[in-house]
């Protein structure tokens, strides 16, 4: 996801919903889904988020996940767009983090380490699995990536772990996630993995270490590497 660097047009349905409110551009997907922050500041904003994407998906998980963790609530679901409360805090990207990696990085660690733990796998009626998501890779890509590696521990992961979906709050403590869309059971590597690698992208320096610390867990090269891999790989069209 990127931070959009100038205003960007904001969608009939996301006008609908702010009703005269405030509207700002906040992130942009590479799929080309932008999502909105609604409201004038004085309180945690709404978000509209509006273009492709499978929002009926996401809701389904945001409902299940905020049973027993900091998610938003949903307020309004449409086929191209979803209307959800916001929650406190800054994204772990935000500029004040930016300026604080190695604080931002051990709270993104320190929160996966809830998420996995809080979210029952028992009850979890999601699928992250590397079985599921080899269905989604193309053909010429799935050969290298057919021998996984065992499996450390099943958790319920966030299947998008990457920096921006941490909220952080003054005290640089985990306040809640966002852009569950592929939340489901998996190796919690394939969170961690994903997590590590996305604060190359983020911030100066090195800072995988400072997130596995605060996650309280060992690197380990060889499940790095094949999740790393598997979230890199192509995937086929499937809508």
């Amino acid at each position: 996801m990127t931070i959009p660097t100038e205003p960007l047009p904001v969608p009939a349905v996301v006008a609908w919903i702010a009703a005269g409110r405030a509207v700002r551009a906040v992130w942009c997907n590479e799929l080309g889904g932008v999502t909105f922050s609604i409201g004038d500041g004085s309180a945690p904003a709404e978000l509209g988020k509006a273009g492709p994407g499978d929002f009926a998906a996401e809701a389904l998980r945001l409902a299940w996940a905020g049973r027993y963790v900091a998610v938003p609530r949903i307020l309004g679901l449409g086929d191209d767009w979803l209307h959800t409360a916001g929650l406190p805090g800054r994204s772990a990207v935000d500029r004040h983090w930016a300026d604080d990696p190695g604080c931002a990085a051990r709270a993104i660690g320190a929160g996966l380490r809830i998420l996995h733990d809080a979210l029952p796998v028992r009850d979890c009626p999601f699928d992250w699995s590397v079985r599921a998501r080899l269905a989604r890779v193309s053909a010429a890509a799935r050969g290298g990536l057919t021998d996984p590696p065992s499996i450390d521990r099943l958790v319920v992961c966030h299947g998008d772990a990457c920096a921006p979906n941490t909220l952080i709050d003054d005290a640089g403590r985990c306040c809640g996630h966002v852009d569950l869309g592929s939340l489901g059971i998996a190796d919690r590597w394939a969170d961690l993995a994903v997590a590590t690698m996305s604060l190359d992208w983020n911030y100066e320096g090195f800072w995988e270490d400072d997130l596995l610390r605060a996650y309280g867990i060992e690197p380990d090269a060889v499940r790095i590497d094949y999740y790393r891999r598997l979230w890199n790989a192509p995937e086929i069209d499937c809508g």
